[in-house]
């Protein structure tokens, strides 16, 4: 299968100037829209990356500012969210938790953009956005876990040559797939010299094999997510102080009772197979018998559907306090992962509205291509899932990029993590990307460069408005610990 493509063209870069007000502060920035081409070891393109970038002069006299490359993931979906959605200097407020309604949308600039203390670049993955593979470049070559990541890591060096900025401090800002992507991704830019200062982990994947079939981990991870969610719909029946000690309650009983259920399978006792069923049934809100019955293995969908089934409703895949009405419909096929979801539904339409516009009118970008905001019904039936992972000799069938951010962490003792989340997501469940961080084995001093952000948010964590602004003042102090260092003295 293979990528309508795009002839061979020159990179091209369009800029605008602009300024953007952070509390009493006026920064100018400009403002770029381009493409990089990607090219192998023998100089042939292979595709051509689209990006926005944003950025602003040095303080005289002041630290250099970082550059920060940021992805969204899918595999198949462009880096608009991120961008318009998140953190880039213009920005869309919508209605989460709730649909957003129609066109007219809100545009304006972001007091919470990232650009306050990093100059930023968003990439779109090859055949996503404005990205497109080259002429008669194969698919096989560029849409895989280590094709995508080689393309990205030519893009960045690329992209690094151009702007002349190889010496500013590195970040990469990985969300959903992204996350997979960067830790691969920044072990193998280190491996070829190019350290960095730290990586954001946004809705973080680093184990796909825990979703196979027939596994524990997967419901393990899941297990307090659904307890938050339940909570949060008033269904939930265990006594919490609040939140946070109805977490503390779901972890504990998730990686205990319910862990040790899930092991014994026909070999657990009768009266303790009630208990757990009961306890379950607490937590989730589902009732007892289901649980008992489906031997404690509630998967995403069912439990999406049966939470609020006697009102009709189901709850959002990326963000569970999003609802949607599920009466009957015709037809029991599958549907798009990506947007069968309230939670996608109700920010779809004003991020790439709000997107476009952007680009045509700040940026003086205009294409005759699709802008591909998600691809991903092509490329994740395209995806070669293989990936090589360090001091493994063989590629694995799916990746399990936590050994790749081991050996980064290891490689560059100054690498710091961030590892962030939102506790009402279902796609990537943020007691997973507890679980798969505890299992990177590193040392005491090491362990300290990781550190863990949850919020009372979805997948896209930043569509909250008042989460966003924690996310923007959590990512300061990590960007400020991350950069305080000074160059070695020669003397």
């Amino acid at each position: 299968m293979s990528d309508p493509g795009t002839e061979i063209g020159a990179e091209e870069r369009v800029e605008t100037r602009h300024q953007i007000r952070f509390g009493e502060r006026t920064l100018d920035y400009t403002a770029a829209a381009g493409t990089v081409l990607v090219r192998d070891d023998h100089g042939h393109p292979k595709t051509s990356m689209f990006y926005v970038a944003y950025s602003a002069p040095h303080q005289e006299g002041g630290p250099r500012r970082p550059v920060t490359f940021l992805f969204n993931g899918g595999p198949g979906s462009a880096s608009l969210w991120l961008n318009i959605g998140g953190f880039g200097p213009k920005r869309t407020p919508t209605a989460t938790p709730s649909a957003t309604p129609p066109p007219p949308y809100t545009v304006g600039d972001n007091p919470h953009s990232l650009l306050e203390f990093s100059d930023l670049v968003f990439l779109d993955a090859p055949g996503t956005g404005y990205s497109r593979l080259i002429g008669d470049t194969p698919a096989a070559e560029v849409w895989g876990v280590d094709q995508d990541v080689d393309m990205f890591a030519r893009a960045i060096t690329r992209y690094l040559t151009l702007t002349n900025n190889w010496n500013a401090p590195r970040f990469l800002f990985g969300e959903s797939y992204g996350t997979t992507r960067a830790a691969a991704l920044v072990h193998r830019l280190q491996n070829q010299g190019l350290d960095f200062n730290g990586v954001v982990l946004l809705s973080t994947m680093l184990n796909w094999a825990e979703n196979h079939l027939g596994l524990d981990q997967e419901h393990i991870n899941l297990l307090p997510s659904f307890a938050a969610t339940a909570w949060y719909h008033g269904r939930s029946r265990v006594a919490a102080a609040g939140l946070d000690d109805l977490l503390e309650q779901a972890r504990e009983f998730a990686q205990g009772a319910y862990a040790t259920a899930l092991q014994l399978g026909d070999r657990l006792p009768a009266d303790r197979e009630q208990a757990v069923a009961e306890r379950f049934s607490a937590f989730t809100g589902l009732d007892a018998d289901l649980v008992r019955r489906s031997r404690f293995r509630i998967g995403m969908e069912p439990f999406r559907d049966a939470l609020l089934a006697d009102k009709g409703q189901v709850v959002g895949r990326f963000d569970t306090r999003f609802v949607a009405d599920h009466q009957y419909v015709v037809g029991t096929g599958s549907h798009d992962p990506a947007t069968n979801d309230a939670a996608t539904a109700g920010v779809n339409s004003a991020h790439l509205s709000a997107f476009r516009e952007h680009l045509a009118g700040d940026l003086g970008w205009t294409s005759e291509l699709h802008y591909r905001h998600l691809y991903n019904m092509v490329i994740s039936r395209a995806w070669d899932w293989h990936h090589k992972a360090p001091g493994i000799d063989e590629p694995m069938p799916v990746p399990v990029v936590s050994l790749d951010l081991s050996a980064a962490l290891r490689r560059n003792p100054g690498l710091r993590v961030a590892v962030m989340g939102g506790v009402y997501d279902l796609a990537t469940p943020f007691f997973g990307a507890e679980v798969d961080i505890a299992k990177l084995y590193l040392a005491p001093h090491l362990r300290e460069n990781v550190e863990f952000r949850f919020y009372e948010s979805g997948h896209m964590t930043f569509v909250d408005e008042v989460v966003v602004a924690r996310m923007k003042a959590d990512l300061a102090a990590f960007y400020a610990r991350a950069t305080d260092h000074k160059p070695v003295d020669p003397s």
